[in-house]
């Protein structure tokens, strides 16, 4: 029985150290957050004769909303619209302002080389593993202002939520805001959390990379104030956190529209990036006869079509295919296409599944530049990046803890990438999804609710606070 009687103890202790005992006329006995912590323990948690009740953890909803709407201000375009790119001189404002707002929090202020963010919470056991959470503030040209920001200054609240309870964790923990999740001005995606797991790949192409105006990466890193070219000062190896969980806004629909207040991510869908151009012959629209052309403007179009067919055959609905760029030269109405240049974004949760599509895109091409006697001039796969699964624990962490808040929860899959994608390559990894308005992200319309943001936010401190006692 002893064994039995200390992990009752232990849960009944973590669940008290989670909640404020507040003056209240209401009945304790009413609260159901009261009546779920004492049928778990099997004990009550207060003596009858005293009056008062305890109450779920507070989010500071209004001075997070603040928060979000001043970062909202460093912004290259006027508002509603963000825009704040990489190294440029509004990053590096919004930048001084996360800084800020960890220091004023009392976390320990960190930068590695590359601009990424760490704000430490230190626990008790700092030589353990931290638990880690946190996102990016980066805005793609004319978005929003929540997408990235909600899991950053979301992350930093979490923690005052955790402060004000009278928590102490056992491991540290830190939130991280990782540098340039967007590949706005270099091409690259997830910079950041790609250089932090490691990718030496990453690294020695950087020294080589440079944006639209042939300004290097090097020499942007330095007018931001990272002089520090060893890029690879920013690795990390596997295992430098216990666990991550990122908190972001869902950027799609399905969480409104079934009423829903959390989703639990249980994987991560990874993009894999095709560059494909085919060439042929111009010439005049009227003057070239039909079955003379060599059209590879046609041979664009079919393999767009092939693209959607080939991931339809997958026969699942996690595999998806877009053909987000299709350019044709010389781009006049009266000219036949010489030239088409397309870029294909194809995704999926199972690995070969992805991969297949990639495959039969491919022989698509070639068969395509045959019959239509053009040349498949370059099949490119630029990037092609494993998927990611949540870790169960993780998971179930957060599964717990909306139900201990008494919130309705989904488990879902992401199929848009995040740094947790890279962040599962050295740390059991998992996300948290609140609701956002119609599922409008990356424009100006992007919006979430702040009662959305205030239980992404108590569900995101409950799950730190259990994984930090693990």
């Amino acid at each position: 029985m002893a064994p039995r009687i200390s992990t009752l103890i232990l849960s009944l202790v973590f669940l008290l150290s989670i909640f404020v005992a507040v003056s209240s006329e209401t009945d304790e006995y009413d609260d159901p957050t009261v009546k779920t912590m004492e049928a778990f323990s099997g004990y009550q948690i207060h003596e009858p004769s005293v009056q008062g009740s305890f109450s779920p953890l507070s989010v500071d909803t209004e001075t997070l909303q603040e928060q979000i709407d001043e970062l909202s201000t460093f912004s290259d375009a006027p508002a509603p619209s963000v825009t704040r790119v990489l190294y440029s001189e509004k990053d590096v404002q919004a930048r001084r302002y996360i800084k800020n707002i960890m220091g004023l929090s009392g976390l320990s202020v960190r930068e590695d080389a590359v601009g990424n963010i760490f704000g430490r919470w230190v626990g008790s056991e700092p030589e353990l593993a931290p638990v880690s959470t946190g996102s990016h503030i980066d805005a793609i040209p004319y978005s929003g202002k929540y997408d990235g920001v909600v899991g950053v200054l979301g992350a930093i609240e979490a923690i005052n939520v955790l402060k004000r309870s009278g928590f102490k964790p056992k491991r540290s923990v830190e939130v991280i805001m990782f540098t340039s999740e967007e590949p706005t001005r270099f091409g690259i995606s997830c910079l950041g959390s790609r250089l932090i797991a490691g990718s030496e790949e990453l690294a020695e192409a950087l020294k080589k990379t440079v944006d639209g105006h042939n300004v290097s990466f090097s020499d942007a890193a330095k007018l931001a104030g990272y002089p520090n070219e060893d890029l690879s000062s920013v690795f990390l190896k596997k295992g430098s956190y216990s666990a991550f969980v990122e908190l972001h806004i869902e950027q799609g629909p399905i969480l409104e529209e079934e009423g829903i207040s959390i989703g639990v991510v249980t994987a991560i869908a990874a993009p894999a990036s095709i560059k494909v151009e085919f060439e042929g012959n111009g010439g005049h629209a009227g003057a070239v006869l039909m079955p003379k052309r060599n059209d590879a403007g046609l041979a664009a179009a079919e393999l767009a079509l092939a693209v959607e067919k080939h991931v339809l055959e997958s026969g699942s609905i996690d595999t998806v295919g877009t053909v987000g760029i299709l350019e044709l030269h010389p781009g006049a109405i009266n000219s036949i296409p010489s030239k088409s240049h397309l870029e294909i974004d194809t995704r999926d949760i199972d690995e070969k599944r992805r991969n297949l599509v990639i495959e039969k895109t491919h022989q698509s091409a070639i068969s395509i530049s045959k019959a239509r006697d053009v040349k498949l001039s370059e099949f490119k796969i630029v990037n092609q990046d494993p998927p990611a699964l949540s870790e169960d624990s993780i998971v179930k962490a957060t599964e717990l803890a909306c139900q201990e808040l008494n919130l309705s929860y989904k488990k879902m899959i992401s199929r848009a990438y995040h740094d947790s994608l890279f962040m599962a390559r050295i740390s059991p990894m998992s996300m948290i999804f609140i609701p956002c308005y119609k599922g409008y992200s990356h424009k100006p319309e992007e919006y979430a609710a702040p009662q959305d943001m205030a239980n992404g936010v108590s569900v995101l401190a409950l799950t730190l606070a259990k994984l930090s006692l693990s």
